[in-house]
């Protein structure tokens, strides 16, 4: 079977989540409701792809974006095809009074309140799906923090902290080095380090500044991970949302998978390039050193 992965966004407005009336496709989805979204095009990120759906078909800007579930559906049409539908919830700049400007795709919308009824028959079978899981789990997705968090926020909890890490290649594949910043739950750091790995390609640097940063934090008696990394790619595959394809990877995916499970709660998440500088001036450092040949 065919696997393809999609976005769909619930875009909120308040207590009122958008749906777009298809003007075209194929014929059991024309004059529906969907959820805003579609397939990734060619080596595109999720959250890349979000913004496109959202900028291009109702013309808006997005405050805030987040990935809050994965649900695998086959669509009746395709049924040699699974979809990975990636669910994210979205806010956007909106007055109120304005209305919003549709793509071609799209001939009308909808604002329906959470608890409104709504015709099954007048939307697409995946948007009925998205919905129903949807309303059964929101009230449980802290949508303002999801991180993992100490026991208890004004008690010092040493056994949790905040990692980020990054792995660059010179050349991609080339000269390469990973970097991991440690920081407590007041966000003072208090452990850096990275290493020059030879050389090898971006994915499997990303990969291995994780393994480093892990078995650092196991020698400090951490239990509570907070994890951010600036390669959607990995996160997404430690999470789950993808499979791991590519062979170099698999040895090295494992190895981190199973440190994963030596520690009581972690959380990866994926952060723009801009917020991971710490992390990545420790890679930086490593290579230069590396260059140099006096690395201490």
């Amino acid at each position: 079977m065919k696997q393809r992965i999609a976005v769909r966004i619930i875009l909120k407005q308040e207590n009122r989540t958008l749906l777009l009336k298809r003007s075209n496709g194929r014929e059991s989805i024309v004059g529906k409701y969907e959820l805003p979204g579609g397939r990734l095009a060619f080596l595109e990120q999720p959250e890349d792809a979000v913004y496109r759906y959202i900028k291009v078909d109702v013309g808006l800007k997005i405050k805030t974006a987040k990935l809050i579930d994965a649900i695998s559906y086959i669509d009746k049409d395709y049924e040699d095809i699974q979809y990975i539908l990636l669910l994210y919830r979205v806010e956007v700049e909106l007055d109120a009074n304005k209305k919003i400007k549709l793509s071609e795709n799209y001939s009308d919308y909808l604002w329906i309140n959470e608890t409104e009824s709504v015709d099954s028959n007048m939307m697409t079978d995946s948007t009925y799906l998205i919905l129903n899981i949807y309303n059964q789990v929101k009230d449980k997705i802290n949508f303002a923090d999801s991180s993992v968090g100490p026991d208890e926020t004004d008690v010092k909890d040493d056994t949790y902290a905040i990692i980020y890490s990054d792995g660059g290649s010179r050349g991609n594949p080339g000269p390469s080095a990973i970097g991991y910043v440690i920081m407590n739950q007041y966000k003072e750091i208090i452990k850096t380090g990275g290493e020059y790995i030879g050389i090898t390609n971006n994915n499997v640097a990303e990969y291995k500044g994780a393994a480093l940063a892990l078995k650092e934090a196991l020698k400090m008696g951490i239990k509570k991970i907070d994890f951010k990394m600036d390669s959607s790619l990995v996160v997404n595959q430690l999470n789950g949302v993808y499979k791991v394809k590519n062979r170099e990877l698999w040895q090295i995916h494992d190895e981190v998978t199973a440190l994963m499970k030596r520690f009581d709660k972690i959380n990866f998440t994926h952060i723009k390039r801009e917020h991971n500088q710490l992390a990545d001036a420790e890679v930086n450092h490593q290579l230069d050193c590396h260059e140099r040949q006096n690395c201490m």
